[in-house]
């Protein structure tokens, strides 16, 4: 919760030993290092607090329905009452100086942006979008989409806020016409 209410920098190893009610060479002797700890924080994270990015696609017959799901659901995850808002991926990485933490960060956002050039392939494919869809633009702006909301959320906007923005994003989309046809 530390790295993510304050993101990767500015949370200490003294920060971490007392939350976490252990001393310092017992954190170094279990992760070896902040960093190697912070892995196992975003590892977590990722299935965890991630997991409804992947499962809105997997459960949902179409690319719009998982599409609509995802941005719904991300708009409910980053602004609950129970955690902090926004997302630990993004909120780790700002002000950080590590170049290992930020590339590890951008890996995992960049694979998101892939997974869902994949989907979008497929939805053209599948007669979903249009032919002229251009699949790496259109992940490009669901990434941009979601980080932004995970960023808007930390600055207070509401979920309802978020969702609509989103489905202003869907409704912009090049579907096709005889999509689900």
């Amino acid at each position: 919760m530390l790295f993510w209410e304050r993101g990767y920098e500015a949370t200490s190893i003294a920060d971490l030993t007392a939350v976490m009610g252990i001393g310092t060479p017992s954190l170094y002797a279990a992760f070896h290092n902040k960093q190697a700890l912070f892995d196992e924080v975003v590892a977590l994270y990722a299935t965890k607090h991630r997991a409804f990015m992947a499962t809105a696609f997997l459960e949902e017959t179409t690319l719009r329905a998982g599409l609509e799901r995802m941005l719904r659901e991300a708009a409910a995850a980053y602004t609950r009452p129970d955690r902090p808002r926004g997302c630990l991926v993004i909120t780790a990485a700002t002000n950080c100086s590590s170049s290992e933490v930020q590339g590890r960060l951008r890996e995992l956002r960049n694979s998101s942006i892939s997974q869902f050039e994949g989907l979008i392939r497929a939805a053209v494919d599948a007669g979903e979008l249009t032919r002229d869809a251009d699949p790496h633009l259109l992940a490009l702006a669901t990434g941009i989409q979601i980080q932004g909301m995970a960023q808007q959320a930390r600055d207070g906007t509401p979920r309802q806020e978020l969702e609509a923005a989103a489905t202003l994003m869907i409704a912009a989309w090049p579907w096709s016409t005889r999509a689900g046809k």
